[in-house]
């Protein structure tokens, strides 16, 4: 689950207006993509407008939520949807990190995702190892084509494609450019949780400073670390909120699906921070992640140096344990 972080920047008082503050930054905050933003900015003009039209993009794109997106169109068998450059950026990002995490980032998990009650598809009904090997046969990503017409080509109708564990990501860049495209020099992007920072936040004069909640919270939040994030993105994700229960068998579920297994993933990863060149990126590597175990990602964050992560997790005597990257570590505030 990608879950909202608390910013140590005094914008929780926040209307779901625009508004200019009485400093340098323009904040623009609501709700979108069935979550909240907010969007604080240097400058005298008010952008809000151009911002939302991103939103608009994005769901008439990708939004499996909304009938009429490309995305619901193509998942419904519709083989004449020319998809536009949003969704094509989104499937050619989507195809590589699939074959970088070896597959444990895939996109059309979507059916197993709806059978466990985690998508757009209602509520969670009895499954079983049947159950689960049948969805399989239609589940992963080879089963997608990007033909030279811009066509998405299926080799199987029931391929589900969900692009939710990227789509916000890529949403944060695409507000982002259009904030760099009127010399915006220094801004914070927040969206459902997912991060992009640039310059300084001119309230203080220093970095933007963010925090990463505490996976072990239950009723009142509390931050598990502050950071400092400047010219970078970042997503977190995490298992121990949004869950499900079988009500015919009672068993719970958490929503990391494994594309391999088809099963919901146990782990004892409770959370990952991702901070990459973009939104998008740290978003699909968060939600890999959160499937890979714990040497995997340690592996692969080892082959990969562009990208940096903080994973809070529970050894074997049941204590909290986290562990970063020394790209991480030298944003950590103490």
């Amino acid at each position: 689950m990608k879950y909202l972080l608390f910013f140590c920047l005094l914008i929780l008082s926040l209307s779901c207006k625009n508004k200019e503050t009485s400093t340098s930054l323009i904040q623009n905050s609501g709700e979108a993509l069935g979550t909240t933003y907010s969007i604080q900015y240097d400058g005298d003009q008010d952008y809000h407008e151009a911002l939302i039209k991103v939103f608009d993009l994005v769901n008439q794109s990708m939004s499996t939520y909304l009938p009429s997106s490309d995305i619901s169109k193509i998942n419904v068998g519709d083989s004449t949807v020319i998809i536009d450059k949003h969704f094509e950026t989104v499937y050619l990002l989507s195809k590589n990190i699939w074959t970088e995490t070896n597959g444990y980032f895939d996109p059309t998990v979507g059916p197993l995702v709806n059978a466990y009650g985690f998508g757009p598809q209602g509520k969670l009904r009895g499954i079983d190892s049947t159950q689960v090997d049948s969805i399989k046969e239609f589940v992963g990503f080879e089963k997608l084509l990007l033909t030279k017409d811009n066509i998405i080509k299926k080799q199987d109708p029931r391929t589900f494609i969900d692009f939710n564990a990227i789509a916000k990501g890529y949403t944060i860049d695409l507000l982002g450019k259009t904030l760099d495209s009127n010399n915006i020099q220094n801004y914070l992007i927040e969206l459902g949780g997912e991060l992009l920072a640039k310059g300084d936040n001119k309230n203080t004069g220093n970095d933007w400073i963010v925090g990463i909640d505490d996976p072990t919270q239950t009723e009142e939040r509390r931050l598990i670390k502050k950071i400092k994030l400047k010219n970078a993105a970042m997503a977190t994700s995490g298992n121990y909120r949004k869950t499900r229960i079988d009500p015919e068998t009672g068993t719970h579920y958490v929503h990391s699906i494994n594309p391999k297994s088809g099963w919901p993933k146990k782990s004892n990863v409770l959370s990952v921070s991702v901070l990459a060149k973009t939104c998008a990126e740290a978003d699909a590597y968060a939600t890999a992640f959160m499937v890979m175990e714990l040497e995997e990602t340690h592996f692969f964050l080892e082959e990969h140096t562009t990208i940096d992560a903080y994973v809070i997790y529970v050894d074997e005597e049941g204590n909290l344990q986290e562990w970063l990257t020394e790209g991480f570590q030298k944003i950590v505030l103490e």
